[in-house]
């Protein structure tokens, strides 16, 4: 397939006009995949936000051009200095070498293990799950929205190695970056039993704001931001004056905002405004609210 001319000039002015260009899906403050997730995560990390990106979901022509372009059949791709560095995989490789710190001039990373913690129960059960995987080596991924996960795999070299205890845990730079402080228990509750991890650099936690205090932060001039998660039906049924709907120009908004912003998010009842609310902590804002009891609270 011949790329068409007008598309390749569009892309080689990105390309001319940045020196640094990623194509992904969906913006930085809010990757739509895992993969361009990753990839701005070290983006960021290095580069405070100070590069070009390119949404291929909104324009197709670039989506299936920039392919044909450099060869490259998947997206994000990184360009640099109108070079093709590459997709996530050789992003992260880089990155956990310190060769995408070098790429940018910048110094080499620092390597050293962060502290963790893993309790003595933990340790136990771990030890007993890794027993019936002799050949297989125990790592920690913590991503970009803070979800950590662990899983089995072999040994590279390129990861970074903390130990507690008899246990040692690998982890690429980013994650050995952000699980500094970790501390990791086994606890068994009335749902179950299982690994409980804390991470002490994640952003706090989803608080519960009641009706009361929302109208006395508003009484008393705080900007805050509240919005309404409902769908345009349920917003005609029972209007909420002081709230702004979630829509496309509020996403974008938010996309770009203070992540200080004070954000209160809102529902029928309070449950599903509690996923959208978790969704934008996980963005980085640090003052995130659910309505309880939605607008119910308000309105009964």
């Amino acid at each position: 397939m011949t790329l068409d001319p007008a598309i390749h000039d569009r892309i080689q002015q990105l390309l001319d006009s940045n020196k640094v260009v990623l194509f992904m899906k969906g913006s930085p403050k809010m990757p739509q995949c895992g993969f361009s997730a990753q990839t701005v995560g070290a983006l960021d990390s290095l580069l405070n936000g100070n590069y070009a990106s390119v949404n291929v979901l909104e324009d197709n022509d670039i989506r299936e051009g920039i392919k044909e372009f450099g060869n490259w059949p998947t997206i994000p791709q990184l360009y640099v200095d109108g070079q093709l560095v590459g997709g996530c995989d050789i992003v992260m490789e880089m990155f956990n070498a310190g060769e995408l710190h070098e790429t940018f001039g910048l110094e080499a990373p620092d390597r050293t293990p962060p502290k963790i913690e893993i309790t003595p129960k933990a340790a136990e059960k771990i030890g007993e799950f890794l027993a019936s995987y002799p050949d297989q080596h125990l790592h920690f991924k913590v991503g970009s929205d803070w979800d950590a996960e662990f899983h089995l795999g072999p040994k590279t070299g390129a990861e970074i190695e903390s130990k507690s205890g008899d246990l040692s845990v690998l982890m690429d730079l980013a994650s050995a970056q952000r699980a500094r402080g970790a501390r990791i228990d086994w606890v068994e509750t009335v749902e179950g039993e299982g690994l409980k991890l804390d991470l002490p650099g994640a952003p706090p936690p989803v608080r519960q704001m009641s009706a009361d205090q929302l109208q006395q932060r508003i009484n008393a001039g705080e900007r805050i931001v509240v919005v309404d998660t409902r769908s345009e039906i349920d917003r005609e049924q029972a209007a909420l004056e002081l709230a702004r709907p979630l829509d496309a120009a509020l996403m974008s908004e938010l996309g770009a905002a203070d992540r200080s912003t004070p954000l209160v998010f809102v529902c029928n009842q309070g449950l599903s405004s509690q996923q959208v609310a978790e969704h934008y902590r996980k963005q980085g804002f640090t003052e995130v609210y659910n309505l309880a009891g939605g607008i119910a609270a308000i309105t009964g």
